[in-house]
């Protein structure tokens, strides 16, 4: 593997795995992420503790889901694991919470998510996908020769935002707004987008201002077939509290923009890392629509998902208790050697790289799921004939344990 890769923070965070007792791992560690030293702690918590407790962490005590089969056991089951308190590990007293229908239990979840899943619907992806070829193809074009550039912003966020403000209907000049909401949304005090949550709420609050303004237009016209128009028509909808509303304004920005953007990056990124499998492509473009899974499990944009227990339930042998916190650690469940074998290696043609569960499982399966594949199999079905795209430098992570980001990969282009 390249030197490019070799990462310091990771052989610390080896060897710190091996002799740090179980009950004293906290994977939740945003610095983990940032330093991208997750992995070992993940691994041997898979081996030794699969379902694994935590006593104290800066979001309290919480239970880790490590391997697959525990993972998709919880996801599939919402009458047991509820989402309704929220979705992610975070329950912080400052925080700013936003109710939205993926942290909804049923019926209030399938009602909330009806209204808006058309504009992924087959037929509106099949309209989409010549939208999307054309702004590839025009992004690519006009990428810099013979210097580094940024990747993450003269593509990935490029593209992914383009794409959101058509979803949306919003103001295309005004397009890099949903960009920035996007990080606010997701980012906590340490993540460097904001310093306080007050900031984070002001920030959010002017977004609110923004997408209500278009609520109004939207309602004072004929429905139409983007996500706003969608919202303000739909039976259950319409009548949203004005935070309720921005939460499932934030939802589509977050959902829409994040976990396609650095699949886009982490993509290239692997490529890069495993340079034999860059080849396979150039020798079989027709690998890239199986490859497209594959960047998205080896990504795992979204590292964790939260449930709480309902009531009391064993899983691998412990008990969970009503009211526990349980974190299923998509991250950890896409490197289980027992469901993918060479799990820590990007493999293009692996066979069962759909079975990923960086979408989630059952009723909250990420709705765009089809659209962010198609995103990411149009970008690679042009770059392939055009050039190569060679990572120079290592990439500026986001510290988050919610966003598997990043801010800055230098690269390239090599003709060939």
């Amino acid at each position: 593997m390249n030197d490019l890769f070799n990462n310091n923070a990771l052989t610390q965070a080896k060897e710190r795995a091996t002799r740090l007792p179980l009950n004293e791992f906290d994977v939740s560690d945003a610095e983990l992420f940032l330093t991208d030293s997750h992995w070992p702690y993940f691994e041997r918590m898979r081996k030794e503790d699969p379902v694994h407790y935590c006593a104290e962490s800066r979001y309290g005590p919480y239970w880790s889901l490590c391997n697959y089969k525990d993972i998709m056991a919880v996801d599939s089951n919402e009458k047991v694991f509820s989402s309704d308190r929220d979705i992610t590990i975070f329950d912080q007293p400052d925080s700013f919470e936003l109710p939205m229908f993926i942290s909804k239990d049923q019926p209030e979840h399938h009602e909330q998510r009806k209204v808006v899943s058309p504009v992924v619907a087959p037929k509106n992806l099949a309209v989409l996908e010549s939208t999307i070829r054309q702004r590839v193809i025009k992004i690519l074009d006009d990428l810099p020769r013979g210097e580094t550039f940024n990747w993450v912003q003269r593509v990935s966020i490029e593209l992914t935002t383009q794409m959101l403000a058509t979803l949306l209907d919003f103001p295309f000049e005004d397009r890099h707004k949903l960009t920035y909401w996007s990080d606010v949304a997701t980012g906590g005090r340490t993540s460097g987008v904001v310093d306080s949550a007050e900031q984070r709420r002001k920030e959010l609050m002017e977004c609110l201002e923004c997408f209500q303004k278009l609520w109004r237009d939207r309602a004072d016209m004929a429905p139409n077939n983007d996500l706003i128009s969608m919202l303000a028509h739909g039976k259950a909808t319409q009548n949203m509290p004005p935070l309720e509303f921005l939460g499932n304004v934030v939802l589509l920005i977050v959902g829409g923009n994040d976990t396609t953007r650095n699949s886009i990056t982490g993509g290239l990124l692997a490529l890069n890392q495993f340079p034999d499998q860059y080849e396979k492509l150039m020798a079989d473009p027709s690998l890239v629509t199986n490859m497209v899974p594959e960047i998205i499990r080896w990504q795992t944009p979204l590292p964790h998902m939260r449930r709480t227990a309902l009531e009391d339930i064993e899983i691998g042998g412990k008990q969970i208790r009503k009211g526990d916190k349980v974190v299923m650690w998509y991250i950890s469940g896409n490197r289980d050697e027992s469901h993918f074998e060479n799990a820590d290696k990007l493999i293009i043609d692996r066979k069962n790289a759909r079975s990923h569960l960086s979408f989630g499982y059952g009723i909250h399966r990420c709705m765009g799921n089809r659209l962010a594949e198609m995103q990411l199999r149009v970008l690679w079905e042009e770059i392939i004939p055009r050039f190569k795209v060679e990572v120079v430098a290592p990439p500026t992570r986001v510290r988050s344990n919610l966003i598997r980001g990043y801010s800055d990969l230098p690269v390239r282009i090599i003709p060939v």
